[in-house]
């Protein structure tokens, strides 16, 4: 079943297959550029002042920015699993195996079948043969969730299958842009090409390079508007690997400290970004380069009292996402409720290759040429079995089926996701409304998770002075700054 019905919250799409609009020179090259971590709100050109982001600035004033991008979710707390997952099969994760998806015809693999070259590198959190069949060549490829940025396990892809592993000795942005941009310069075949390279960045642990920091450390970016010492309820995931990188409460030095290495990381990462993009045009293949810019999910940095991406608040499930190029108009921005998995038909459809026709998202190419203004009336989200959400262009339901917990949000007068309506008289309707359409969502991705658990718990929790210990590829100087235990 595909989600074609308004009812059911997904406009009904139908776009011409094959190259964009005005594209008269075959298919393009595509250029996919994915952050780790990346909130939503951490684009210079996007309205944050504290940031410096020239690179993703320009590719933003030279396409267009879809503004409600989002991650549909996950099983387990590692996120970025199935964000790539989806990403790469076009489908929903309740219906993939999110670590091989053997069953599926992956975007890097649909792409080679239609005549590109393709290639990887940086992070894959999948498995080794969902890459080989996704790309033709890879270089410094990373398999695995996180690791320290200084010190990264990579592997090389060639004809005769993968390298021994070795570590990379640079910083991880730099080792990755590194490998991208030498695929730039070599490349010499007559196809297009799909240049694939997956960042780790801003990923912790947050050590940007070098002196990357100092300039945040010295003028501070302010902290998030929705800072909380710590989250009002227990949602399910209090003290995952990503919480315990700051104790309860958290104070606005400790998360001052961290959003100044975070914004570190991504400075950082945009110049890496600018390299890449110096390659292209170097090249002379900007002007016939589809150039996309996401990240798999967004992240916390004290907004609710929590740190990491494991709630479905807009922080978290948002992700920033920028597309440029041929037959995309110049800054323009777009409010379509959008995923990142859009991206599989969006780019099939520009190459000219034959997508499977049983994917869950829809290409983006309508809104992108001007004839639709969104590809679904709605927006789902679910995390494991703790939190499940949907909203439309304004309103926003939660709820925590095993704390009896419900959430709404009016987010046209109250974008910080801190005023709940859930209870006011006024707005049962919208609630009512809201709850039908994620029961129509939950039903369509095969989720059974139930409105209230069958066995529930107060959803009152107080962590104040509660133990968080270090993971092991925090550095020394990291763990020396944020844990108790050293």
């Amino acid at each position: 079943m595909r989600f074609t019905l308004l009812g059911l919250g997904l406009a009904l799409c139908v776009a011409a297959p094959g190259r964009a609009a005005g594209q008269d020179s075959g298919p393009p090259n595509i250029l996919l550029l994915l952050a780790d971590d990346q909130r939503p709100d951490t684009i210079g050109a996007w309205g944050n002042e504290a940031i410096k982001t020239p690179n993703i600035d320009g590719l933003a004033a030279r396409g267009m920015s879809f503004r409600e991008a989002h991650c549909m979710g996950s099983p387990h707390g590692a996120i970025c699993v199935p964000s790539r997952a989806m990403l790469h099969t076009g489908r929903a994760y309740h219906s993939i195996d999110i670590n091989d998806f053997p069953d599926r015809r992956t975007l890097g693999q649909t792409l080679g079948e239609a005549g590109y070259a393709t290639f990887g590198t940086g992070k894959w959190h999948n498995s080794r043969a969902a890459f080989q069949r996704s790309f033709q060549t890879g270089r410094n490829i990373f398999f695995g969730g996180m690791c320290d940025h200084d010190h990264v396990p990579v592997v090389d892809l060639g004809p005769e299958g993968y390298s021994e592993r070795r570590e990379g000795g640079k910083h991880s942005s730099e080792l990755f842009a590194d490998a991208a941009v030498g695929f730039l310069e070599s490349y010499e075949g007559e196809a297009p090409f799909f240049c694939y390279v997956a960042f780790t960045a801003p990923h912790d642990p947050r050590t940007p390079p070098g002196p990357e920091a100092e300039p945040y450390y010295q003028d501070r970016p302010p902290l998030p508007g929705n800072f909380m010492g710590q989250h009002p309820f227990d949602c399910g995931w209090m003290q995952v690997r990503d919480e315990n990188l700051a104790g309860w409460p958290r104070t606005e030095e400790v998360v001052s400290d961290q959003l100044c290495e975070y914004y570190g990381l991504i400075t950082d990462l945009d110049l890496q970004v600018g390299r890449i993009l110096a390659a292209l045009e170097a090249r002379g293949a900007t002007e016939n380069t589809l150039v996309l810019y996401a990240a798999d999910h967004g992240l916390a940095m004290g907004s609710h009292g929590l740190l990491g991406k494991q709630s479905l608040y807009e922080h978290s499930s948002g992700l920033p996402l920028i597309v440029a190029g041929p037959s995309v108009p110049q800054g323009a921005r777009s409010d379509a409720l959008v995923y990142l998995y859009d991206l599989y038909p969006t780019l099939t459809e520009v190459g000219g290759a034959e997508k499977p026709e049983d994917l869950h998202a829809a290409s983006l190419w309508p809104v992108i040429r001007g004839e639709q203004e969104t590809v679904r009336a709605t927006l789902y989200t679910s995390l494991g079995k703790h939190q499940r959400a949907v909203r439309d262009g304004r309103w926003k339901l939660i709820r925590y089926p095993e704390v009896e917990v419900t959430q709404l949000f009016d987010l046209r007068e109250d974008p910080l996701e801190l005023v709940n309506l859930a209870e006011r008289f006024e707005h049962a309707g919208t609630l009512s409304r809201l709850r039908r359409e994620l029961e129509q969502w939950q039903a369509f991705a095969g989720d059974a998770a139930p409105w209230t658990a069958e066995k529930t718990r107060s959803p009152e929790i107080d962590l104040t002075g509660a133990s968080h210990k270090p993971d092991r590829w925090q550095p020394k100087w990291v763990r020396e700054k944020y844990f108790d235990a050293k």
